[in-house]
């Protein structure tokens, strides 16, 4: 990757790690299921512009429709609804580092599931350090007994796990240019949740949101959403996925910044010792560092 890629997957986490920041706000004022809702909702319409924009459309037919309300089901209802509840429990630093451990589900729900493909002992070793750091990260509160802290460590580590089924299935939208699946399954998610909402979370019997989570819930969809899949597909069209993926590595880091430094949150000694366990856990899993690390051979 050159500068210019470099530049952008700096941009992408800081994007992607402000929507730890941003959610936190935003569930503070409205339940999670609304806030899921509007952040869906406008990030579909924004992306629907930009589509429009590049002369692409959302005519994909009625196969491809049902495949975009699985995709949104496994990669934002399911998630998103995990992630916010979560942070109504944890800081949002916490829940980053949690979120981190989704290249780590990956390599198992791929291993378990995907076809003919076995993860490699490198690979093995990354998930095995992966869940060493998740164990460092929530042993004392899974010794402590179930609580609500607890429950929502779970809840970030099954969004985590949908990210997980959602990368294998995601493999069916190759064929299709990227913002038309990000924009087909954030208008299938918005779908979806609308009666969820107005059952469980009407939007009627909500207080008017201050302008604080009102600007929370617009950097949400808009910044964090919107903005970072046209980012995220540049840096794939430019880099590749495995280098885009590097983003996984950042985003705690610039959540960690951004709930310390903004919402005055505190994390404990063992949550950074259980970050750097993850970290190393996607350094295996990612395996370039360790290629360069072996040496050459050959004439």
């Amino acid at each position: 990757m050159g500068l210019r890629e470099w530049l952008l997957l700096l941009a992408l986490s800081v994007l992607w790690g402000g929507s730890f920041f941003f959610g936190k706000i935003a569930v503070g004022e409205w339940p999670p299921l609304m806030v899921v809702l509007s952040r869906c909702v406008l990030a579909a319409g924004v992306l629907y512009l930009v589509l429009r924009g590049r002369g692409l459309d959302l005519a994909v037919g009625g196969a491809m429709w049902r495949s975009f309300f699985a995709m949104g089901l496994l990669n934002n209802l399911i998630p998103f609804c995990l992630i916010f509840w979560s942070q109504t429990q944890l800081p949002s630093g916490l829940s980053a580092i949690l979120n981190a451990t989704t290249p780590v589900f990956g390599v198992i729900v791929v291993h378990l599931f995907g076809r003919n493909e076995r993860a490699t002992p490198l690979k093995l070793a990354g998930v095995l350090a992966g869940l060493c750091g998740v164990a460092i990260l929530m042993g004392p509160d899974a010794l402590s007994g179930l609580h609500a802290s607890l429950l929502a460590q779970f809840a970030a580590l099954g969004a985590a796990l949908s990210y997980g089924f959602s990368g294998l299935y995601g493999r069916r939208f190759r064929d299709l240019p990227p913002l038309v699946t990000a924009a087909g399954q954030l208008t299938a998610t918005s779908v979806m949740m609308l009666p969820i909402v107005l059952v469980f979370a009407p939007p009627w019997a909500l207080p008017a949101p201050s302008w604080q989570a009102a600007g929370a819930l617009v950097g949400l969809a808009l910044v964090s959403t919107a903005l970072a899949y046209v980012i995220f597909f540049e840096i794939m069209r430019r880099a590749g996925g495995t280098n885009a993926m590097l983003v996984t590595f950042l985003i705690p880091v610039s959540a960690i910044l951004l709930g310390v430094g903004l919402l005055g949150e505190n994390l404990l000694p063992r949550h950074f010792a259980g970050m750097a366990a993850i970290f190393a856990g996607l350094a295996l899993i990612d395996g370039r560092l360790f290629r360069r690390a072996r040496p050459a051979t050959g004439v």
